[in-house]
């Protein structure tokens, strides 16, 4: 390309990286570019709530004028700033790889409980200018008072320390970009499978006109077509909703192990419990369609749900199902007792990990009064182990809870970070033993029951039109007196318990996750005459 490009770009830091680091990958293909600062109505309005200004594209706009204009070649935005549709004459030319589109809690240290999901004291005032996480995160903690929060990023920061907030929540993409230090905080990380982010989360896109085809060509050589792909879905998710960057609506897809994963999360307002999907398909084709199928408002859900567990009515999935009207079947199907009464001090001296595979096995240990040395990690097979152990002042140092895999592959993974170490495994009773199966031979492994578990007998049959399985051990107990009716849909938590379900011949859903927000999506996802 003979001629020098000028990039168009909003003026804060973050813009600037952005506008920078295209710049430099311009450079790498041996193009050179200048860059020209536009102010757009999203930076100059800032006593407004985002969702209260008219229109769309609040601070891309000004961008596209200039860009039609010819005053400049292209544009560099946060994809997720962008409408779905392109104004007349401009196109998304390429896009870039994606920064990390998890959300990141910047939280006062003195505003810190650990015991409480995602590590916010009670009634915490939290910034966020987003609807989309406002109504998640109260799913979550109702608790949470929320206040909107405006300006670039060093604005949002200096806001927090002013303590305007005991929290703010910023996407972690920008955080990252542009290395603030946040030393003086506590910063919780949130996977983009527990919050989901805004469609393009971490993304930048490249705009230019429809007409200029020689930068189009060139542009290629910059664009991630991987990225292309997933994101296209998250964003044709937003189109066919017709909502705004700042609607209460989260979309994120990824590939992994060849399939296409996609999660979705609606709302009908900030305070409205939203509705979860998760949907795997070999292929990123029709997977929008499939999704907003889902959605339809005379779509049926299930009138009752049975699950071999207590189920409290404040719990997420509880408050889900109260939503929805559908009646609650919930009883344990299990006795547990303790099988010791007292941990050898000694024991836990060694340890430089304990990993829980349970609910249970951490209720149960710490029930013994275990005196856990600071120097020790805990490991947790998933998220509910997590949300557990966070009631004891534990948070973990590993979990599985956003993998999406197996077991076995979590132990796996497990056995990787501890290998050479020294291990406390207490579990139950008879239980299969799956991590300790995948440890190296240099992993020392201390394993230890400390509970079993006693089947209840004559249970009754439930006529619920779902029927959730929390164990190995109450499928064992359901079906030594009953059978599934042909019209009964069930859910397994964890492969364990999908395996005793598919030793029966019984079909059944897994989860993404095997927690209550994994069986709320499941719930959600099944389909009903």
């Amino acid at each position: 390309m003979n001629r020098k490009l000028i990039i168009g770009t909003r003026g804060s830091q973050l813009a600037l990286w952005q506008a920078n680091f295209v710049k430099d990958r311009l450079a790498k293909i041996g193009v050179e570019a200048d860059l020209k600062i536009i102010k757009t109505q999203g930076d100059i309005i800032q006593h407004l709530r985002l969702d209260k200004l008219e229109g769309k594209g609040f601070f891309t706009k000004e961008l596209e004028e200039e860009l039609l204009s010819a005053k400049i070649d292209l544009a560099v935005h946060s994809h997720k700033d962008l409408p779905t549709v392109n104004p007349p004459g401009l196109i998304i030319a390429a896009v870039s790889e994606r920064e990390d589109p998890s959300e990141v809690i910047i939280i006062h240290k003195d505003c810190v409980d650990v015991t409480k999901p995602f590590s916010l004291k009670h009634n915490a005032s939290v910034g966020t200018s987003s609807n989309r996480r406002k109504a998640q995160l109260l799913s979550v903690r109702p608790d949470l008072e929320f206040s909107d929060l405006r300006g670039n990023l060093q604005t949002r920061i200096q806001k927090l320390r002013d303590e305007q907030y005991d929290a703010i929540v910023l996407a972690k993409a920008g955080v990252t970009r542009i290395e603030m230090d946040l030393s003086d905080f506590h910063l919780q990380e949130i996977a983009p499978v527990e919050i989901i982010p805004a469609p393009a989360q971490g993304v930048l896109a490249i705009q230019i006109r429809e007409t200029d085809t020689e930068l189009f060509d060139v542009l290629q050589q910059i664009n991630c077509e991987s990225v292309a792909k997933t994101i296209a879905v998250e964003r044709k998710v937003l189109n066919m909703f017709d909502a705004g960057c700042h609607a209460p609506l989260g979309s994120y897809c990824r590939e992994r192990n060849g399939k296409y994963e996609a999660w979705t999360s609606i709302a009908e307002d900030n305070e409205d419990f939203p509705d979860r999907f998760y949907i795997q398909w070999d292929t990123t084709e029709s997977m929008a369609e499939k999704i907003f199928e889902k959605y339809k408002k005379d779509r049926k859900l299930p009138s009752s749900v049975f699950i071999s567990r207590d189920l409290d009515d404040n719990s997420y999935l509880g408050k889900w199902l109260a939503k929805h009207n559908i009646a609650i079947d919930g009883r344990s199907l299990i006795k547990i007792y303790p099988t010791i009464n007292k941990l050898d001090s000694f024991i836990l001296k060694r340890a430089d990990w304990i990993f829980f595979n349970s609910k249970n096995a951490i209720e149960h240990f710490f029930k013994l009064e275990p005196l856990i040395l600071k120097k020790t990690k805990i490991g947790v097979l998933g998220r509910g182990s997590e949300s557990t152990l966070r009631k004891f002042g534990r948070v973990a140092d590993f979990s599985g809870d956003d993998l999406g895999i197996s077991t076995e592959e979590i132990a796996k993974e497990f056995a990787k970070v501890v290998d050479g170490q020294t291990v406390f495994i207490p579990r139950a009773k008879d239980s299969l033993m799956s991590i300790q199966k995948a440890l190296t031979p240099e992993t020392q492994v201390i394993d230890m029951p400390i509970y079993e578990t006693v089947l209840e007998e004559n249970v009754d049959k439930s006529n619920a039109e779902v029927l959730i399985f929390t164990s190995p051990s109450n499928v064992q107990a359901y079906f030594a007196e009953n059978l599934a009716e042909p019209d009964q849909q069930i859910i397994c938590i964890g492969n364990s318990t999908a395996k005793a379900i598919e030793e029966m011949g019984l079909k059944y859903t897994l989860p993404f996750s095997p927690d209550e927000m994994g069986l709320a999506e499941a719930i959600f996802g099944l389909d009903y005459k």
